[in-house]
């Protein structure tokens, strides 16, 4: 069985990596989190749209 990351590296090693990322790239981290929200946002609204069976728009939907 070959070991993961996680086993290999200990609470010490894991803390000492993320700061190192966030020094790296912590610049650039909001605008990451807001375009992943955003993806994640768009997924789930085509999610639903398939959902309506009748192909009826909603008043949300309407408006906008």
């Amino acid at each position: 069985m070959v070991p993961t990351l996680a086993f290999l590296l200990g609470p010490g090693e894991m803390i000492f990596f993320g700061i190192i990322v966030l020094v790296l790239f912590g610049s650039r981290l909001p605008s990451v989190m807001k375009s992943l929200g955003q993806s994640v946002t768009s997924f789930k609204s085509g999610l639903n749209e398939g959902d309506d069976p009748d192909g009826e728009e909603k008043i949300s939907d309407k408006k906008k």
